[in-house]
């Protein structure tokens, strides 16, 4: 630390150029000494080459302080002339320096480079000859300082000594400016204020307002005390009141009364009971308006409103539970099975077996929520949902903290309070569309939910208490399983629900869709009939999805067009044919998407995504090149891989299929799969884009009524896929009857396609790629 001794300030010319640092949030006044960090470089710089040299800076007021850097338009012109007294370097290498306020000066000019040097003008104060109309103000304004000291102003003592003794105007009025609390632009613009008596005016103007605002606070703060004062007189009247009805037996608190009528009704585990009567005994004890009173009162209401012990009895009637799975359900053999299989292991267990986590994994509208429903009902229990899409809070499954404002029990144990009882259905909804975020994740918060062997002892973080929820029958639902962390997903049993075929769904709209429908539009039941061609014509033409969702909508539209000719005057009954369909719902949406006729390069492939299964042309093309492989149609890395290995396997074996060699290095190929704007992805299409490669180079068009799925090895081999039913189901509904599939998914024909869908198609299971090209390529 280096400083220069105080004395006299130096007389000052009429013109200087100095170094300058421009100040953020802060005005220093002539005559005032002030203590400044300074941190910039080039503020830095500039101070140590002040204090160099002759240890005077120019301090103009900075408009925006969040810039670093500054231009001229940032600056004021108007500033401090200032004496470097001390300098020190603390942390960080910043400055804390000690400066003295000579006088005002205004910047004629600034330039900028490693430091901002101003040429500075300075202002020489006119002292006038005070009248006494001046010294009253004066007066007035010393009054004012010690009523604001009064009132609570923080101000040196020295420094309120010195401005009472002060009869010069000029130091009065810096001085003074110096002790205000203002805004930076007021203080600026008291330093620009040139002409005494202004300045003295405004100070006094300033002073009067603050002097006004510490009467308020002064206000605010009695009022406070005097409310302070009567709650705590009636926080230890309340007390003696008590201790004095606790000695005649009489006068207790009603609520807290009613809390523990409640807690004793329920049947707790003993560390339950004594936490619940702890926080009962401290509400007792509280102010009833204290906040921390209604934060209890909420948490109590919570726990003791639980169903802790409330629990429905199964019916183990296995005849009556088929009969409503079948009712309510149509297909679904293997999910009814289970359930039917869970009811028999609890029977023969007298229900002591803990309740199965079950996992519902198919595409939109095949029933899996509703099954839910069927499930609850078949077992005698309530049925309670939670949509998990888009959760991001690990804090909406577990609660938050009762230290938070407005906290609340997780999405669990609001749906077993809403439930009413301990042993719901519970359906965890899209458990797939949970988003990992900064407040953690949610998936994770479902591992001790969902495994049995922990769930009995759950704790939610609001209520804080263990609740056993090994009763509960959790049911999940997903489109697709990639999304679900492993973890998570080894703790359910995947039950997959593929989508529907065209006699299925028509039989869903016959026995389901139409009966609940047509009462649904204000129609009796005997008042509208759909055809079977009819529907078909819906289902082929109008809807284009693996469930049934789209197809209620249609149907729900042909009854609103049927409602509105009732109304204008048409009578019942209404018979629903093909064509009327047609009339009332106009152009066919979807059409057969079937190439006509067989090309060179085109193959039909076979996709699954989380909707369903779809048909899904592969496009192949040769021309003059260098040997580049061209993939285009958003593909996947997966599926960009299966393409180079259907080329290398081409090219490997060029002679054995008849092609030339040498075209392989004079060509370039082009692999486009339609419908860009999709992604793709996966290794089931490898057969398609060999096929089409095969068929390009060998100028052979494909057969245009064969879809094909599989992926392929360099070696030719042929390995298996999955979502089969689906892709099968995706190739029916295009009108494509013949299928090329692996070898190894053949036992998941047999077993999971429908006889009916079977026996209209023709299947072909292959284990090389060669048995593909025989069957695919026009002979």
């Amino acid at each position: 630390m280096v400083e220069q001794p105080f004395g006299a300030p130096p007389q000052l010319p009429d013109e200087l150029v100095l170094q300058t640092v421009p100040l953020r949030d802060l005005v220093v006044f002539p005559n005032v000494v002030t203590p400044l960090f300074i941190g910039r470089p080039f503020s830095i710089e500039a101070v140590r080459r002040a204090w160099e040299g002759n240890r005077l800076l120019f301090l103009p007021v900075q408009y925006d302080k969040e810039k670093e850097e500054v231009g001229p338009e940032d600056v004021s012109k108007f500033g401090t002339v200032a004496r470097l007294l001390r300098i020190a370097t603390i942390e960080d290498n910043r400055l804390k320096v000690l400066v003295q306020g000579l006088a005002r000066g205004e910047a004629e000019e600034y330039r900028f480079g490693d430091t901002i040097t101003a040429k500075v003008k300075v202002h020489k104060e006119k002292r006038p000859e005070l009248s006494l109309e001046d010294r009253a103000l004066m007066q007035e304004i010393k009054e004012l300082l010690e009523k604001a000291v009064a009132l609570g102003k923080k101000v040196i003592p020295d420094m309120l000594y010195l401005i009472k003794n002060l009869e010069d105007p000029v130091k009065f009025t810096d001085l003074v400016a110096s002790v205000l609390d203002l805004k930076t632009e007021e203080a600026l613009k008291l330093l620009e204020t040139t002409d005494v008596r202004e300045r003295l005016r405004l100070v006094y103007e300033l002073l009067n307002r603050e002097v006004g605002l510490l009467e308020i606070q002064q206000k605010i703060r009695e009022q406070a005390r005097k409310t302070m004062e009567k709650e705590q007189k009636e926080y230890f009247l309340r007390h003696q009141l008590k201790a004095i009805q606790e000695e005649l037996g009489v006068g207790k608190n009603p609520e807290v009364e009613e809390y523990r009528k409640k807690l004793k009704a329920l049947k707790l585990p003993k560390e339950v009971r004594e936490q619940i009567e702890k926080e009962i005994d401290r509400l007792e004890k509280l102010h009833p308006d204290s906040a921390e009173a209604g934060v209890l009162r909420t948490w109590l209401d919570w726990v003791l409103n639980l169903p802790w012990n409330k629990k429905t009895r199964d019916r183990y009637d296995l005849k009556r539970a088929r009969e409503i799975l079948d009712r309510d359900h149509y297909d679904l053999e293997k999910i009814k099975e289970r359930i039917v299989e869970y009811l028999a292991v609890r029977k023969l267990t007298r229900g002591k077996t803990k309740g199965p986590i079950l996992l519902f994994v198919g595409p939109p509208g095949v029933g899996k929520t509703s099954l839910g429903k069927s499930i609850a009902k078949s077992l005698g229990r309530k049925f309670v949902r939670i949509s998990l899409g888009g959760v991001r809070d690990e804090a909406e499954i577990r609660g938050h903290r009762r230290t938070y404002v407005g906290a609340m029990p997780g999405k669990i144990m609001q749906a077993i309070k809403r439930a009413g009882v301990k042993n719901p259905v519970l359906m965890l909804d899209e458990i797939d569309k949970m988003a990992v975020s900064f407040q953690g994740d949610p998936a994770a918060a479902l591992l001790e939910v969902l495994d049995p062997e922990q769930n009995k002892n759950f704790v939610d973080h609001y209520i804080n208490l263990p609740f056993d929820l090994s009763e509960v029958i959790f049911i999940c639902t997903a489109n697709r399983l990639d999304t679900i962390p492993l973890p998570l997903l080894d703790r359910m049993e995947v039950l997959r629900l593929s989508g529907y075929s065209e006699e299925e769904k028509l039989e869903i709209a016959k026995r389901h869709l139409v009966p609940k429908l047509v009462p649904e539009h204000g129609f009796k039941p005997e008042e509208v009939r759909f055809t079977d061609e009819a529907l078909l014509e819906i289902i082929r033409r109008y809807t284009h999805e693996a469930g049934v969702r789209n197809l209620q909508r249609q149907i729900s539209a042909v009854l609103r067009k049927l409602a509105v000719k009732k109304l204008e005057g048409e009578k019942p009954p209404f018979v629903v044919t093909a064509e009327l369909v047609r009339k009332l719902l106009g152009t066919p949406r979807f059409l057969p998407s079937k190439k006509e006729k067989p090309e060179v390069g085109v193959v039909t492939g076979l996709a699954w995504t989380e909707l369903g299964g779809e048909i899904m042309f592969i496009e192949a093309l040769r021309m003059p090149g260098k040997g580049n492989l061209i993939l285009t149609g958003k593909l996947g890395e997966v599926m960009k891989e299966s393409a180079k290995t259907a080329l290398s396997y081409i090219r490997s074996n060029a002679e054995r299929y008849g092609v030339d060699a040498s075209l392989f290095e004079k060509s370039d190929v082009h692999i486009h799969v339609p419908e860009a704007a999709i992604p793709k992805d996966g290794p089931s299409a490898g057969v398609a884009i060999a096929t089409a490669l095969l068929s390009v180079f060998t100028e052979t068009p494909v057969r245009n009524d064969v879809a094909m799925t599989g992926e392929i090895t360099l070696t030719g081999d042929v390995l298996p896929v999955g979502g089969i039913k689906e892709k099968i189901l995706a190739a029916k509904r295009a009108g494509i009857y013949e299928v090329i599939l692996p070898k190894e998914n053949e036992k998941e024909v047999t077993e999971d396609l429908p006889e009916f869908v079977r026996d209209k198609m023709k299947f072909h299971f292959v284990k090389k790629v060669d048995e593909v090209f025989d069957l695919a390529l026009v002979k």
